[in-house]
């Protein structure tokens, strides 16, 4: 605070006040902004970039809010942060929406051809983009916007041509069949985020494929008899004793005749029906991936139309649904039929036509996974494997990628980064480049985009500049430090950056990566719109401020677990910043117009000014140990403790003592620690409340610019004193004690007391009378007797605190018999605590594998309890004599 500066905090704790305008602010004082400051250590992380599909929702703001953290973190640490921005086009959804926009208005991307639909799409885009940011500024998260990418924006798409070419020519990408959703009614591909599941009434249709030495027949059943006409094996699991003997041999196609074998595959589920099952590669995923172990026929048996074509033989021309009729009947007449059973079971439909969506055998491209996946996995044998935290999603993420199939990266839309081929109009000839062939009439390029996952791989090292491995920012941010991203994505995401990023760079692009969970509601279940239980984190900043859901989302759970939304703790969060901002006010209007360089602790320290300093010290080191491990849970709590009970609590109510009194020497020491703890505390609460952190730190005696680039915390050891931390744990412990009897008993804190105090020794009896103000000024006695030689009263209550016991003689408020109960109460509990203590002491592999600090607090635990028990032990033995 200079010397024009006056406090400007309003009496009255207000988020929306003290947020409006404040992160326009930051942005253009370019506080976010990486400088490329050769002295600094860099250090950068990468967005996982949000869809352009909607607005964002809390498990945005939580996943951003972790970032944001260690980010502000860091950069106060001193280190070169860059934190960068960006969007992913997210090509399945986004189509989908501006389709669905399309349909209310009467049209289809048919209607307005390839070209319209994309620029319909990229209008959708900029609109979405817009919300999105506006949101980002809502939560106050510090990004450099003078770095934003989009994974279709000119730089990326060049990323992904060069990933494309490079791996087709290593032979890693090639062309081959796949199963997909087609829609027979639009004759077109379909998403997955196309195909609704309804749940219709159909049947399972029982049958007998005879065996062709004539020995009998095995069982299958089907809900599609249409497709038995394209099926090319019968499969049985190899551990299932009633087949084994069949394995090998061939049935007899019914209707068709043609000879099929039977095989074994893991596939099967033993315990459903039969246990055989009818095996058609061209009709079902599932059976495809059979086919392909077993290298069985594809039997395409239907047009693009939902017609049957010529390999259905005399069905050919006949409608999938009147196909199915026929052959039933023709099963029947032919007596293999053996029932129908009804059956309820969930059938996909064309989200546009309502058809009844069928597995169709397509031609997709391909990436060859097996060598990526096998460098990513050696990554995780040597000094530079991906640290995963918790570490236990290593296994998750090494389980997928040792069992990885050939993905297959084509997708039959028109927003996205369009397949880099050419095939020639007259020879078929394949072209792959980054550009169209010189003589591009005669070719025609690839209909299909990429997989949205296949640009999203690229994301760390692509919005650095790459494939341009000279790009300043590639060579000074790449790899990244640290991803934070949901669990439910490792498979998706996470794993194919690994290994892209091992193909392309030769690094592992992030050094860490920190899994959070799912944000549930306050029942545990999963936010959906058919439970309509789903929370707008802007609706909730509306009304407790952005700090107070980003505390909340930050500490609520530890690293890897779901995170229960409940909107009684983002409101007890907005409590302690309440708190927060009615101390600052008390310890600003108590500056008296100190100055940053009048700031002096070097003077005369009260025991409250020793401890508070000495508690600072130990927050920092614990803070800062913490965040480090990314126990963001655990620091939450450090900070509330030392903010809500040794500060405001304990401290601020201390420093009233100088603060009002005559002394000015102690005044001004006071004031000194009230405005240093207050700034330290600021700076080590600011990554995770930022807006009310800035604004306190704004009236406060400071140097800087904004807290966001004010210097970390650090422990200075001069600060420390571990005498007065012993002695001020034992005021508190005496006031707590008396507080409580008071309570007990119903004499309010207004009504003065008789308190005798018994020091266990001189240096108990010293702290205590040298301290003794404290005592008078929160216990509120009228008599106070402190002495190592203290008789206890008749009737009187009794507490034990560690070196002391108290008696509060209150005459005709006490019931002996009441009090017996409650120091036998006590001295079960006191019991208790010693045995488990002593029983850890007592354990030899404790004792000699953990810290010696860990150990050493346990001895002075179990000498504390073994102090306190004898004195309770002894007060029971007085009482029961009377």
């Amino acid at each position: 605070m200079t010397e024009q500066q006056s406090i400007s905090m309003p009496s009255k704790y207000s988020p929306n006040a003290i947020e409006k305008g404040r992160y326009e602010w930051w942005v253009k004082g370019k506080f976010f902004e990486a400088k490329n400051d050769e002295s600094k250590q860099p250090y950068s992380i990468v967005i996982p970039p949000p869809n352009v599909t909607g607005k964002l929702h809390l498990g945005h703001a939580w996943d951003t809010t972790l970032q944001d953290i260690i980010t502000r973190m860091k950069r106060m640490q001193g280190y070169d942060v860059l934190w960068l921005p960006g969007m992913d086009h997210a090509g399945i959804a986004t189509q989908a929406k501006v389709e669905e926009k399309l349909r209310s208005e009467g049209k289809s991307r048919y209607d307005l051809g390839r070209e319209k639909f994309l620029e319909e799409t990229w209008k959708w885009k900029e609109e979405y983009a817009t919300h999105i940011r506006e949101q980002w500024a809502k939560l106050g998260l510090g990004l450099d916007y003078s770095r934003e990418r989009f994974t279709l924006d000119e730089g990326l798409s060049k990323a992904v041509r060069e990933v494309f070419v490079s791996l087709y020519n290593k032979g890693l990408i090639y062309r081959g069949e796949y199963i997909i959703n087609w829609d027979p009614a639009t004759k077109t591909a379909l998403s997955d985020i196309e195909v609704i599941y309804k749940d219709v009434q159909g049947a399972f249709y029982h049958m007998r494929y005879p065996l062709k030495d004539g020995s009998g027949y095995i069982e299958i059943a089907t809900t599609r008899p249409e497709t038995m006409l394209g099926d090319t094996a019968v499969a049985v699991h190899p551990d299932d004793e009633r087949y084994k003997q069949l394995i090998g041999k061939t049935v007899v196609l019914p209707i068709v005749g043609r000879e099929i074998p039977i095989i074994a595959d893991i596939f099967v589920e033993m315990e459903f029906g039969s246990g055989a099952v009818k095996i058609t590669p061209a009709h079902d995923p599932n059976d495809f991936e059979v086919g392909n172990r077993h290298q069985l026929e594809r039997v395409l048996v239907m047009n693009e139309d939902g017609t049957m074509n010529e390999r259905a033989g005399k069905y050919e021309g006949m409608d999938r649904f009147e196909c199915r009729k026929q052959i039933v009947k023709d099963l029947q007449d032919l007596g293999v039929l053996i029932k129908i059973e009804e059956h309820l079971h969930s059938v996909g439909h064309s989200e546009r036509s309502g058809a009844v969506v069928e597995p169709y055998l397509s031609t997709q491209w391909f990436v060859k996974m097996k060598p990526l996946a096998e460098a990513a996995i050696a990554l995780q044998n040597s000094k530079d494997k991906v640290q995963f935290v918790p570490e236990r999603f290593e296994k998750t993420y090494l389980h997928w990628m040792e069992n990885i199939r050939d993905w297959c990266i084509s997708r039959q839309l028109w927003w996205g980064h369009r397949i880099p081929a050419w095939y020639h109009k007259e020879t078929g000839e394949v072209f792959v480049g980054h550009e169209a062939p010189a003589d591009s009439e005669n070719w025609e390029q690839d209909s299909d985009v990429l997989d949205t996952w296949f640009s999203s791989a690229l994301w760390p090292f692509s919005t650095m500049g790459w494939p341009d491995e000279q790009a300043n920012d590639f060579q000074r941010y790449y790899p990244t430090n640290c991803l934070v991203t949901g669990y439910d994505i490792i498979f998706f995401w996470v794993s194919r950056m690994i290994f892209q990023g091992l193909e392309f760079t030769s690094k592992r692009p992030f050094d860490d990566v920190l899994i959070h969970g799912l944000v549930r509601d306050s029942q545990g279940r999963k936010m959906s719109k058919s439970l309509g239980n789903g929370v707008d984190p802007m609706e909730v900043i509306d009304q407790y401020g952005a700090d107070s859901l980003r505390y909340f989302l930050s500490t609520g759970s530890s690293p890897g677990q779901d995170l229960r939304y409940s909107t009684e703790k983002v409101e007890s969060i907005w409590n302690f910043a309440n708190k927060i901002w009615n101390a600052s006010r008390f310890a600003l209007m108590n500056m008296d117009g100190l100055k940053y360089e009048e700031i002096d602790l070097s003077g005369e320290k009260s025991v409250a000014d020793k401890w508070i300093l000495t508690r600072l010290n130990e927050t920092i080191e614990t803070v800062t140990k913490l965040a480090d491990k990314y126990e963001f849970g655990e620091v939450g709590r450090a900070l509330y403790n030392f903010i809500w009970d040794d500060f405001c609590d304990w401290y601020i109510e201390m420093a009233k003592l100088p603060l009002y009194g005559e002394d000015e020497v102690a005044k001004k020491t006071t004031r000194s620690i009230l405005a240093y703890v207050l700034d330290q505390t600021m700076r080590l609460l600011h990554p995770f409340m930022p807006f009310i952190t800035e604004e306190i730190w704004q009236n406060l005696p400071h140097s800087g610019e904004s807290i966001t680039v004010a210097s970390w915390p650090t422990v200075r050891e001069e600060l420390s004193d571990t005498k007065a931390a012993e002695d001020m744990k034992l005021l508190v412990e005496i006031i707590r004690a008396v507080r409580n009897i008071r309570a007990e008993v119903n004499t309010p804190m207004s009504k003065k007391i008789t308190m005798y105090v018994k020091a266990t020794d001189e240096n108990v009896l010293n702290t205590l009378n040298t301290n003794r103000m404290y005592v008078e000024r929160f216990c509120n006695p009228d008599e106070l007797t402190i002495d190592l030689d203290v008789a206890a009263p008749e009737k009187a209550m009794t507490a034990v605190v560690t070196g002391a016991e108290i008696f509060l003689p209150l005459e005709g408020l006490i019931n002996i018999d009441e009090e017996i109960a409650r120091l036998e109460k006590e001295l079960d509990k006191l019991n208790k605590e010693v045995d488990r203590v002593q029983k850890k002491l007592g354990n030899e592999k404790f004792v000699a594998k953990a810290p010696e600090k860990v150990v050493e607090e346990e001895r002075a635990k179990e000498k504390d309890y073994l102090e306190k028990r004898s004195l309770v032990q002894s007060r029971l033995n007085e009482l029961k004599s009377m």
